[in-house]
Formats: C-alpha cells, structure tokens, sequence
C-alpha cells in the first residue's frame, strides 16, 4: 500500500493533461506562476510577485513539461529567453479564451518558499476586519424581492478576465 507523503504530487500530471486538453481544442494555455529566487523568467515582467506565460507551443520552444519544472525557450519583445518554472510554483493554468482550468492551492507551498521579504509574500492578499456597523445588507422590499446594498462603503466583487 502506497503511503500518502510517499506519493507524487497529482499538478504535473494536471497540468500535462490541461496543457493537452487546451491544445486538442484549439485554445491557448496560459499559466500563472509565484515568483521567487526559484523561477527564472524576465523579471521585468514580474507583476506583483507573478507572472502569466503563455505556454502553447506557438509560443514556445523546446518545452518540457516535467515532473519537477517547466522548461522552455520564448520571446519577450523579440529577445529570446530561457524560462524555467517548477512545478510547486504555478499557481493555475487554463485557456485564454474562456477562463477553463484549475487552480492549485498555494498552500501546497512549502513554508521554507515563502519569506518575509520575497515577492510572494509581498504580493498575498491580508485579511483584515471589516467594521459590521457601517455595512448595510440587503433587505426585502415589499413585493419581497431583494433591495441591492446603498452603502457605498461596502466591498463589491469584480470579476476581471
């Protein structure tokens, strides 16, 4: 019987399958990746501590998807460029034309990736409290369907493609 820490993670095959999956139907596959000293790719680039690479094979060349990284050679404003991402450091891939794929836990980060002064640790999100009496919640108006919150105070979610 297998044991579960003596066991491969399941993202390189996940993402070989997804990587195949957009290619048979004609989309591009694109991944997002948290970088750090680990990652090699232009960092100009580098956005908020991630960047997002386009790895279909129009784009690349010579690329690998292993077990361990993600290996391969692309332009970046027409100069060539040697890319090479492990695997515990994308975050999700999925096509660019219709948002479909999967994300992967950045829990799965080992503790020892994520420093007080990487970029990565910059870049995640801080919860913080949010002050309940200043909120309005939607109430029932009085043909019973929902009023939308007036508060302009209020988070609002955006999607973003």
């Amino acid at each position: 019987m297998l044991n579960a820490p003596d066991a491969t993670s399941t993202r390189p095959y996940l993402l070989r399958a997804l990587h195949e999956w957009c290619t048979d139907n004609g989309y591009t596959p694109y991944v997002t990746v948290l970088v750090d000293e680990t990652v090699q790719v232009p960092m100009e680039y580098v956005k908020n501590g991630e960047i997002v690479l386009n790895v279909s094979y129009d784009a690349t060349s010579g690329m690998t998807l292993g077990n361990e990284f993600i290996e391969f050679k692309a332009r970046f404003a027409g100069k060539p460029r040697e890319i090479m991402v492990p695997i515990h450091r994308v975050q999700a891939i999925y096509a660019r034309e219709n948002g479909q794929g999967m994300a992967f836990p950045t829990s799965a980060l080992r503790p020892s990736d994520v420093t007080a002064t990487s970029p990565v640790a910059a870049a995640r999100p801080a919860l913080s409290s949010v002050d309940s009496s200043r909120t309005v919640d939607a109430q029932d108006d009085t043909d019973g369907s929902p009023t939308p919150p007036t508060n302009p105070t209020r988070p609002t979610l955006t999607r973003v493609k």
